[in-house]
């Protein structure tokens, strides 16, 4: 393991990073990551390729594989369980390291995170905006868990691990190259598709 910034960081690439690849490696998961991002791929035309800020063992970009099956896939991974997990998979070119230390060497079609920004230090939250703009060609997806002012949630019983606020307005106010395309919300009471009530945001330069 790494020396990193921010005790976020150094949450996720431990122990704890590796015990969450248990609870979320479930086909149910991969069905749900299906329709939610076909309703997002409807508003996102000529995707071919993508970037994952966040990916764990890639079951958002597993998903996408059949969604969009000529696109190059690409994923930042932090926990060096979930990358390893990742190569094996093979269906995407795989950047083991903190989201603060990555720097895209190309932009992408569509660069996104799901489930990701809620885990990143506050203070930080900035840089990885930068990110998103500078790895987006033409896209940029936030899907989070949404409130209109900044709030700490505690997590599993980890107190400074799990932050909610307005991921996209910020996104927008920092990179107001970008514009508002679509956003919906998905519910984890959703009798076919649940999703952990992540609310997402499709930009567009």
């Amino acid at each position: 393991m790494g020396t990193y910034l921010t005790p976020q960081e150094e949450f996720w690439a431990g122990e704890f990073g590796a015990d969450y690849i248990e609870r979320n490696v479930d086909p149910t998961y991969l069905a749900a990551n299906f329709a939610f991002f076909g309703r997002i791929l409807e508003r996102a035309a000529g995707v071919a390729s993508v970037l994952e800020l966040g990916a764990n063992v890639g079951m958002n970009l597993r998903a996408l594989r059949s969604l969009l099956p000529h696109a190059g896939l690409a994923a930042v991974e932090i926990n060096p369980t979930a990358a390893d997990a990742l190569r094996e998979w093979g269906g995407a070119e795989v950047h083991e390291g903190s989201i603060l230390d990555f720097r895209p060497s190309e932009p992408a079609d569509l660069a996104f995170t799901k489930g990701v920004l809620i885990h990143i230090n506050p203070d930080e939250l900035p840089r990885v905006y930068d990110t998103l703009a500078d790895a987006s060609r033409r896209y940029v997806l936030i899907a989070e868990y949404y409130n209109p002012s900044p709030v700490a949630i505690p997590y599993r019983g980890h107190d400074d691990r799990l932050f909610k606020r307005d991921f996209a307005g910020e996104m927008l106010d920092r990179h107001p190259e970008f514009r508002l395309v679509d956003y919906g919300f998905a519910y984890r009471r959703d009798p076919q598709f649940p999703q952990d009530d992540i609310t997402w945001f499709l930009l567009e330069k």
